[in-house]
């Protein structure tokens, strides 16, 4: 009887152990289990916890903010340009798209000086053409048949910008016919030739006066077209 008890303790004890170590397998494999899930599924499901981002910009693209930085810069590059044709380079771009005058876009009109010296006549040139254009140089005027050279220019006179004509605008040339002296080659002028620079259209122009001008073709000279006369530039 006491061997049989002792028999069905050790069983007892023995089934408990069992069930103790079976149990504490199965709670190290649901341990174990989750300790290999779990850091799989923040990965997964929360990238930012790790301080990166899983999701990346093909190489060589800009994102939303550099796109907008570059539209930016790209803009401002234009308004500079814009800015420089305009402003500093300005004058020269301007003045450089506007189209030379031609014989038809002016006329080109002849009156005595305003006082002295009486030996000086003034060529005025007045856009009619309606736009604007740019005025060059100085008149190509030649006085008499026998004499064929174009009066001389003189430097001085030269404006230090190019002339541009508004529509309706003039400008104006000094021209001397003699030092009016009584000993000198006088030859009377009742018309004159006056061409353009770059344009190699004749222009007929009546001299001012009932009786015309008289002219020395060894002493005329003739001054840049300007905006206005100016003292100084244009006394010769």
């Amino acid at each position: 009887m006491t061997t049989f008890r002792r028999s069905s303790l050790l069983l007892a004890v023995a089934g408990t152990a069992l069930t103790l170590s079976l149990t504490a397998c199965q709670s190290d494999s649901d341990t174990t289990s989750s300790s290999a899930t779990a850091p799989a599924a923040t990965v997964a499901t929360s990238p930012a916890a790790t301080g990166t981002s899983e999701v990346k910009e093909p190489a060589g693209s800009a994102g939303p903010a550099d796109s907008a930085g570059a539209k930016g810069s790209k803009e401002s590059a234009g308004s500079t340009d814009a800015s420089t044709g305009a402003t500093g380079a300005s004058g020269r771009q301007v003045t450089a798209s506007t189209p030379v005058c031609t014989a038809g876009d002016v006329r080109v009109t002849a009156a005595r000086q305003d006082g002295p010296p009486y030996t000086h006549i003034v060529l005025t040139a007045k856009n009619t053409s309606g736009r604007s254009c740019r005025l060059t140089g100085f008149p190509h005027i030649q006085f008499l048949e026998s004499h064929k050279q174009d009066v001389p220019a003189v430097a001085k006179s030269k404006p230090a910008t190019p002339v541009v004509l508004a529509a309706g605008a003039p400008a104006y040339a000094l021209v001397k016919l003699s030092d009016g002296g009584v000993d000198e080659a006088n030859e009377p002028v009742s018309a004159f030739s006056v061409m353009l620079e770059g344009d190699s259209t004749v222009i007929a122009v009546t001299a001012p006066g009932s009786d015309g001008i008289a002219v020395d073709p060894a002493k005329a000279l003739t001054g840049y077209w300007t905006p206005e006369l100016r003292n100084g530039a244009d006394d010769f």
